[in-house]
């Protein structure tokens, strides 16, 4: 019913920039609240940043000052700008959405595959 696809991950240095995109498709009638997360090897998926529909934002600490979330609502779309990268940024980024199925009353989370992000010189 619903599809979040990530894009944009890749390789870059330390103090590079990436900018992730996710877009989110399907019967979708309204998304609430968007956000990225990210995963460590071996560790919890844990949230990096999360955007309302009127653009309310929360970032994690460690990411404060260098990532920017922004949204597209006309397009159903989630950015993450990533500026002065570190290698301790290195790992698997997944979006999510709060969606409203056409039909429905409720909201679900939706989660895409993820993108990889390396870090490194």
């Amino acid at each position: 019913q619903v599809q979040l696809v990530e894009s944009g991950g890749g390789l870059v240095q330390p103090g590079g920039s990436l900018r992730l995109s996710c877009a989110a498709s399907g019967l979708i009638f309204s998304i609430n609240t968007m956000g990225w997360y990210r995963q460590f090897p071996g560790k919890e998926r844990e949230l990096v940043t999360k955007i309302s529909r009127r653009g309310n934002t929360n970032y994690g600490d460690s990411v404060k000052g260098r990532f920017t979330i922004s949204r597209d609502n006309a397009k159903n779309t989630v950015y993450l700008q990533m500026n002065s990268l570190k290698p301790e940024d290195t790992a698997v980024y997944y979006c999510n959405g709060d969606v409203q199925v056409f039909g429905t009353e409720d909201y679900a989370v939706y989660w895409g595959k993820g993108t990889l992000v390396t870090v490194s010189s």
